[in-house]
């Protein structure tokens, strides 16, 4: 120990005792509390799985890590993927992300068959606040959490005995954040929000609350930007008089210096809320603006000085403020939504609110963690349970879980919807995991439900465009889709993509609704699929190669198998295919609309059984668009088959059937 720094070098393990969050190598910098790689001060994105392969290498310290320690440590027991290729990806990601080569490495070392090595010297920091010493009162959460996720069973352990001191300092940070915006609003005052609503058709107001900032260098309350903005975003969902975009929509601006004219023309809003905070123990600044972009006028600001205290009323307040500054016309039902909530274990809210910070962040597994640890220490709040539901469902879809994840899932849905029925966010994610596990026909009450309580909110209308679209509702689908454009024109670049315009032939209208965005394999996977659709072979190929150079995910591997049939390597294509139907048949779920790809895959390379198998499991699995299954041109070759007009008609009596009760 030097100077309070550990010195680290190949061959030197880091402490058995709780590890420093810092670790310098070179010119970088790796936190690993907050899942970050900075380069010369300038942070460098570095996905989950290679972040944690990074962490792991430098625990390493300097000594081998094998393959089996990896594949435990990258994917949680139970967790079916390619493992020799995931990680060989990983690894791949990792190297560019540190400019180093496998042929000429300077950091990471490739073992054989063996596992990796770790190669430069580093330093381990422990991370002081400089106005405090060792034995400060700081209030931290499981700081192993990223460095460490297979040790999350102990967190509770290690913090227990603190638990008090947190609850005294966290009833500290109740006065101090909620004046964010200004002084604490009365339930009372509420009533003068109650104004009769407006008559005709005025559109409503657009609003993007984008992350705080944090000023200092300090990560371990980095989460504090993010879920704070995402806990008043879901606060507003309520108010139909309001757009919010949705905290998607907004991640980007995580550590960025915001330009208002820029961020307001790309998010396509006409009102930004924008601030920053800085924490030095127990105390914190923080300062805001409420911004008018058409006329770049400022409606609100301010500068606070603080003490940490209640984080649950910092959204009641924020919302509040928004609400009167707009001076939005609220229907008694919405004021009530807007009142500040039944106050919640603090510990379980910051569990909570660190939890949808890495749930933002795509890293789902250890969102879980975080989740789980705020509904053990307080059941009641629904939010809680809903993002847990949405982490097991994400973890599922994106890693192939399995099918007991979407049990959870489905079990933290229904525990939200038990303690509040009307949760938006609730309703939306259940109808979703409906959807995807082939009840489509249980997600259309809780959107119609959803649509009762705002009209407006955009992820309701996309929500029902999706399952639309499996039941073969196709004009209806794109209506839904169209109507959630007009309300939120932002949410293009967030992931939803017109499926319906290309199961109705219209190719180029699909092509263009895509976003441009180069750097997304999912994007580039629908890009090289709608230029397949147009006998564009050779941009759908290399749409399909970017996808999976991008990440090898389940859509991505379709594209590659689809790109080697383009090039006529048939077996290298199949091989493919057939993987991912194993992968799927053992994991005991899959996406249907992803398993028609593969049925349509199968089908361009000849192998008409596989081609049948896969449809009949797509169909019966809750994918049914018969318009688009009878006209798709990629199945002519299933045509002449008998088993084919079976499937058919399978799909044609449950649309027929959907059609009948819904419509």
């Amino acid at each position: 120990m030097v100077d309070g720094k550990l010195v680290g070098n190949p061959g030197a393990h880091m402490p058995s005792t709780a590890p420093p969050s810092l670790v310098r190598f070179a010119d970088f910098e790796v936190d690993v509390r907050a899942g970050q790689l900075r380069q010369n001060g300038v942070r460098i994105h570095l996905q989950d799985q290679p972040f944690r392969l990074l962490a792991a290498l430098l625990e390493s310290g300097g000594e081998p890590v094998t393959r089996e320690e990896l594949r435990s440590r990258l994917w949680p027991a139970g967790t079916f993927v390619d493992f020799d290729h995931r990680l060989a990806v990983a690894v791949s990601k990792l190297r560019d992300a540190l400019k180093d080569s496998a042929e000429c490495p300077k950091f990471v070392e490739t073992l054989g068959r063996r596992g990796y090595r770790f190669m430069m010297s580093v330093e381990w920091v422990d991370r002081v606040l400089p106005s405090q010493p060792e034995t400060s009162d700081v209030h931290t959460i499981a700081p192993e959490i990223i460095a460490t996720p297979r040790d999350h069973s102990q967190i509770a352990t290690r913090h227990g005995l603190a638990q008090s001191k947190r609850n005294r300092r966290l009833m500290l940070l109740v006065v101090a954040v909620a004046l964010v915006l200004g002084s604490s609003i009365a339930i009372a005052k509420f009533t003068r929000l109650l104004r009769p609503k407006a008559t005709g058709s005025v559109e409503p107001r657009s609003l993007a609350i984008l992350p705080l900032q944090n000023l200092r260098q300090n990560r371990d309350d980095d989460f504090l930007g993010f879920s704070l903005a995402d806990a008043v975003i879901t606060k507003l969902n309520y108010v139909s008089s309001l757009t919010v975009r949705p905290s998607a929509a907004v991640e980007k601006y995580r550590d960025e210096i915001v330009d208002v004219q820029a961020a307001a023309a790309d998010l396509k809003v006409d009102t930004l809320l924008t601030g920053n905070f800085i924490r030095d123990g127990n105390d914190l600044r923080i300062t805001y603006q409420l911004i008018d972009a058409k006329n770049d006028k400022v409606l609100g600001a301010g500068a606070i000085n603080l003490k940490y205290d209640n984080l649950l009323a910092v959204h009641d307040s924020v919302a509040e403020q928004i609400v009167t500054k707009l001076e939005l016309n609220l229907s008694p039902a919405e004021a009530e939504r807007i009142k500040p909530e039944t106050p919640i274990n603090p510990l379980a809210y910051e569990f909570y609110l660190r939890g949808v910070d890495l749930y933002g962040q795509h890293k789902f597994p250890i969102a879980i963690e975080m989740l789980k640890k705020s509904t053990e220490t307080d059941p009641h709040y629904p939010l809680a349970w809903a993002y847990l539901g949405a982490s097991y469902t994400s973890d599922a879809a994106f890693e192939l879980g399995g099918r007991e994840q979407y049990r959870r899932a489905q079990d933290a849905y229904e525990r939200a919807l038990a303690i509040e029925p009307s949760q938006l966010d609730a309703q939306l994610f259940l109808a979703n995991l409906f959807v995807d596990t082939g009840q489509v026909e249980k997600a259309l009450p809780l959107l119609r439900k959803a649509l009762e309580t705002n009209s407006n909110y955009a992820p309701v209308h996309w929500e029902l465009g999706y399952a639309y679209r499996f039941a073969g509702l196709l004009t209806e689908s794109v209506a839904e889709s169209q109507r959630a454009l007009q309300i939120d024109p932002s949410v293009k670049s967030n992931g939803s993509v017109l499926n319906a315009y290309l199961y109705l032939g219209q190719y180029d209208k699909f092509l263009r609704s895509l976003p441009d965005d180069n750097n997304s394999s999912f994007f580039a996977f629908y890009r090289g699929y709608g230029e397949y659709y147009e006998n564009d072979f050779e941009d759908a190929a290399k749409d399909f190669d970017r996808a999976y150079e991008l990440d090898p995910s389940l859509y991505a591997q379709i594209g590659k198998a689809f790109s080697e049939s383009i090039a006529h390597r048939q077996a290298k294509g199949l091989e493919i295919l057939h993987g991912l139907e194993t992968t799927i048949t053992e994991r005991g779920v899959g996406d249907p609309e992803a398993t028609y790809k593969i049925a349509q895959a199968f089908a361009g390379m000849g192998d008409k059984g596989s081609a049948l198998r896969m449809l009949r499991r797509s169909v019966e699995s809750g994918f049914f668009p018969y318009p688009y299954i009878a006209t798709d041109p990629l199945l002519i070759g299933l045509h002449s088959e008998g088993e084919f007009a079976q499937i058919l008609e399978v799909a044609h009596k449950r649309h027929q059937a959907f059609k009948a009760r819904f419509f």
